[in-house]
């Protein structure tokens, strides 16, 4: 174990270089990919995917130790109202109950977690995007980051979530908070969020830098740039 700190939180865990030599070499190969795209009607398995009652544990192998205390969310870039909210102040925000399936690039998907948390659009209406915001990075306490675009978090369906199966997240899902963004492969939900910057133009985060799409539709088999 390190101790390596980000904004004061302890991190704990070594990178692990080779799974992530190893996810880059996938990228290079198109390891996964089936050629078929679309979404047949009825269908919840999405090409190449395999379905799982388990809930992998997928990371840079750093996981920050953070309390609720140490929580904190920061929104800054293409907004009319920068946001710092403190874990009291997320917790102020409307609550709202999600069930969804989740899809991993890394071939597993799982069928109906249960979600408790504050919508995205609840913090889009507190910071007000500006017209030329068109995309989000999202920042991690553990230095990951990912692209998202603005149309994928303003939905109904995505939100910042602290509750997992009816107990809180926990440390290795991304507790305290992560974001969670069910429609696209699983590495857009940045786990530990603690910073979003909306911008004007696209940029790659830590897996879209290493050969990964820069959006991440499942049913178009959007694992690879």
């Amino acid at each position: 174990m390190t101790d390596n700190t980000d904004d004061g939180v302890e991190l704990t865990g070594k990178i692990k270089d080779k799974l992530i030599k190893t996810k880059e070499t996938w990228a290079q190969e198109g390891r996964g990919l089936t050629g078929k795209t679309g979404r047949p009607e009825n269908e919840r398995l999405p090409p190449g995917q395999r379905l799982t009652k388990d809930f992998p544990v997928l990371d840079l192998g750093v996981q920050p130790n953070l309390s609720q205390k140490e929580w904190g969310l920061s929104v800054a870039g293409q907004v009319a109202h920068p946001l710092k909210w403190s874990w009291d102040d997320f917790m102020a925000q409307p609550q709202q109950e999600y069930v969804n399936d989740i899809h991993c690039v890394t071939t597993w998907s799982r069928y109906d977690n249960s979600w408790r948390g504050v919508p995205m659009k609840t913090l889009l209406a507190a910071c007000k995007p500006f017209p030329t915001a068109k995309f989000l990075m999202v920042k991690g306490f553990d230095g990951y980051s990912t692209n998202v675009p603005l149309a994928d978090v303003d939905r109904e369906d995505v939100f910042l979530g602290h509750t997992w199966n009816g107990a809180p997240l926990v440390r290795e899902h991304g507790g305290p908070v992560r974001l969670v963004v069910p429609h696209l492969y699983f590495w857009k939900s940045a786990k530990w969020i603690r910073h979003i910057t909306f911008m004007e133009k696209d940029q790659p985060g830590y897996w879209e830098a290493r050969g990964y799409h820069m959006r991440g539709d499942p049913w178009e088999e959007e694992r690879y740039d």
